[in-house]
């Protein structure tokens, strides 16, 4: 079957929505699965500068939750797990050259993840997810539904992901390669950050967050219902700005906002180099 083949049934049988799956609906979902596993289709993708969602592959991941019967996944009485049965854990083999560290990792099947991946635990991948190759996962981070995060990114310890599958048409997150991502910070809304930028430990970014640049000298927002785009080479730090009004003027109140302090230079270049070794 093509991918031109695919997309039209499983349009089909997103806006058929029976009350009963047959086996039959079960094979389809199991072969779209199978490519998104393999990286083949994506639920977002790169077109001239910019992205695009891709709408059916989105639904196609939605049939799958809609078709799932909840099954047991426990491995023992203290440690019991229960999920849709066409979302089970991704079978990962050694011959993917994915580096999953024991301790409590879980990539959901239907989550593309490349070769020379590290993923240090506990740290979890959602439906529909793409991680590019070479890109480090650390401790406790998540990638969220759809999130598509490109190559040779290092997500940091706690560093979270959103996933965007609902509404079909809004764009998820995407990390754009050798992108670096601090500790402790969080990427949400379909925010976009464009190739080897910098996010600063504790910098949380969504579309309603504006973007103080203070190399250009302007501010950055998301057009309406659109995402915020950090741009390429930025390097964006945790900050404040005051808040207007009597009451905070005399409480000294600010609110936080991210804020761009420079451009990728040599200096920057040193002191994020990823070390091929652990690879």
């Amino acid at each position: 079957m093509t991918v031109d083949q695919l997309r039209t049934e499983i349009e089909e049988l997103y806006r058929e929505n029976p009350d009963e799956y047959s086996p039959a609906h079960r094979e389809l979902f199991n072969r779209f699965k199978s490519k998104l596993n393999a990286g083949e289709i994506r639920a977002a993708e790169p077109v001239n500068a910019g992205w695009r969602v891709v709408h059916w592959v989105k639904e196609g991941i939605l049939i799958g939750f809609r078709m799932g019967e909840l099954e047991e996944y426990s491995i023992n009485e203290q440690f019991r797990f229960f999920d849709k049965d066409t979302y089970p854990l991704k079978e990962v083999r050694i011959e993917d050259e994915i580096r999953e560290v024991p301790g409590g990792t879980s990539i959901r099947d239907s989550a593309f993840v490349g070769k020379g991946v590290v993923i240090m635990p506990p740290a979890y991948i959602n439906a529909g997810a793409y991680v590019g190759e070479e890109t480090m996962v650390d401790s406790h981070a998540l990638v969220g539904s759809c999130a598509q995060v490109g190559k040779r990114v290092h997500l940091s310890a706690a560093a979270q992901v959103g996933g965007v599958l609902e509404p079909v048409g809004a764009l998820p997150v995407i990390i754009e390669d050798n992108v670096l991502v601090g500790g402790g910070s969080g990427i949400y809304e379909g925010t976009l950050v464009q190739k080897n930028a910098v996010i600063g430990a504790g910098v949380t970014l969504t579309s309603g967050t504006p973007l103080y640049d203070l190399v250009n000298e302007e501010i950055i927002r998301a057009e309406k219902g659109g995402q915020l785009v950090v741009p390429e080479n930025a390097v964006v730090v945790p900050g404040t700005r005051p808040v207007s009004g009597e009451f905070a003027n005399e409480h000294g109140l600010s609110v936080y906002t991210p804020i761009i302090v420079k451009y990728r230079d040599e200096k920057t270049d040193r002191s994020t180099a990823l070390e091929d070794s652990l690879r």
